[in-house]
C-alpha cells in the first residue's frame, strides 16, 4: 500500500481517537446520575376571593380524592423518591400531605419560591389585571427557582424530586425547559393534581419527559381550572 495512504489513514484514526477523548471529557455517559423532577400541580380547592391562599383556600373533596390519586401513581413508579417540596400555600400544602402519606421517610418542605404568581405574558388583558411590579417581581421568582431545582444530581446518583406547586409555575418552567419564551405559558393548560417530567442530565441540559399527565385520574374527576371542556 501507498505510504502516503498508510500515513493518511493513520493520521485520520488519531484526529478521531482526538475528537472522541475530547467528546469524552466534556458530554455526560449514560451511567452519569440523572436529576428528574416530578411536578404536581395542587389539588381542587375551595375558591373564595376574600381568604388568605396561605392559611385558606384549602382543598375541596374533590381536591382530596385527585391527591390521593397522583399519590398512588407516584407510589406505584419503581423509584425511590429524594425529596418531597411544595409552596407555602395551602392548596399545595394539603396535596403534599396527602403525598406524604404514601412516603413515610419524606417529610414535605415548604419552598416560597414556587408559590403561585403570575409571570409577564404577551396576554395585554393579564398584564392590565396586575399590580405595578407584579408580573416583573414573579419573573425574578421564578428564576430563582429555575437555578436551585434545574441542576445536575449533586449526590453522585440519581435523585428523583417531587414537588408539588401551581399551574403557572408549572408551564413557566415548562417553556423554560424547552427554550422558549417564557412569555408564552398562558398557550398551555394544565390539570390539577397532573404529573409533569422534566430531567436534568449531569451536563446541565434539561428535557421534557411529559406535561400535565393525568391518566390517573377518571375524567368525571379530572379538573382544568379556568378551561370548559365539552363531552
Amino acid at each position: 500500500m501507498n505510504h502516503r495512504v498508510i500515513f493518511a489513514r493513520a493520521a485520520m484514526v488519531l484526529l478521531l481517537c482526538a475528537v472522541a477523548g475530547a467528546a469524552h471529557a466534556v458530554l455526560p455517559t449514560a451511567d452519569q446520575p440523572i436529576r428528574t423532577l416530578v411536578l404536581i400541580r395542587h389539588g381542587e380547592y375551595v375558591h373564595d376571593k376574600d381568604c388568605d391562599e396561605y392559611t385558606g383556600c384549602e382543598l375541596d373533596a374533590l381536591g382530596r380524592e385527585q391527591a390521593a390519586l397522583v399519590a398512588a401513581r407516584l407510589k406505584a413508579m419503581p423509584i425511590a423518591f429524594s425529596s418531597l417540596q411544595c409552596s407555602p400555600m395551602t392548596r399545595a400544602r394539603q396535596t403534599a400531605d396527602i403525598i406524604a402519606l404514601s412516603f413515610p421517610d419524606l417529610k414535605p418542605v415548604h419552598r416560597d419560591d414556587i408559590h403561585e404568581c403570575t409571570p409577564s405574558t404577551h396576554r395585554q388583558d393579564i398584564m392590565d389585571d396586575l399590580k405595578p411590579g407584579e408580573a416583573a417581581e414573579c419573573d425574578a421568582q421564578l428564576q430563582a427557582a429555575a437555578a436551585r431545582l434545574l441542576v445536575p444530581a449533586t449526590a453522585g446518583h440519581d435523585e428523583h424530586d417531587i414537588v408539588v406547586c401551581h399551574g403557572n409555575v408549572i408551564r413557566w418552567m415548562v417553556c423554560r425547559v424547552l427554550g422558549v419564551d417564557p412569555q408564552a405559558w398562558l398557550g398551555m393548560s394544565i390539570a390539577n393534581c397532573s404529573v409533569t417530567i422534566i430531567q436534568v442530565k449531569a451536563d446541565g441540559a434539561t428535557k421534557l419527559i411529559s406535561f400535565a399527565d393525568s391518566g390517573h385520574i377518571p375524567w368525571a374527576r379530572t379538573t382544568y381550572p379556568g378551561v370548559t371542556i365539552t363531552p
